[in-house]
């Protein structure tokens, strides 16, 4: 296991988990942004639910790493679909905050398959 690979799957979950509680209380900034993109309210509790299962899975995969993997390969899946949902809406400005957390959940799970 590499030490970039924890602090990365550190510093992402806290990341996740941060966004999975926007999304639960319906905070002002997170329903601003997804409704730029055009999600509506009801999807907001599984997207969130998949982020917190993202965030479990980056730690536990610390110790066993084909979990790590595969919580990495979802987290790059989820955020590559919520790049495309901000652009196919026209919302190219708010495409960035998920394109960032894209490339650390990109540099995530190409740290933990070189760990193996």
């Amino acid at each position: 296991m590499s030490i970039a690979y924890v602090v990365l799957a550190i510093l992402l979950s806290a990341v996740l988990l941060m966004s999975a509680r926007g999304k639960l209380t319906k905070d002002e900034a997170v329903v601003k942004g997804l409704t730029a993109a055009g999600v509506p309210l009801n999807w907001y509790p599984p997207l969130a639910i998949i982020e917190i299962i993202g965030a479990a899975g980056l730690i536990v995969g610390i110790f066993f790493a084909p979990l790590g993997v595969a919580a990495a390969i979802g987290v790059v899946l989820y955020f590559v679909g919520a790049v495309i949902a901000h652009v196919r809406n026209g919302d190219t400005k708010g495409a960035g905050a998920p394109a960032t957390i894209l490339l650390v959940a990109i540099a995530t799970l190409v740290t933990r398959i070189l760990s193996l």
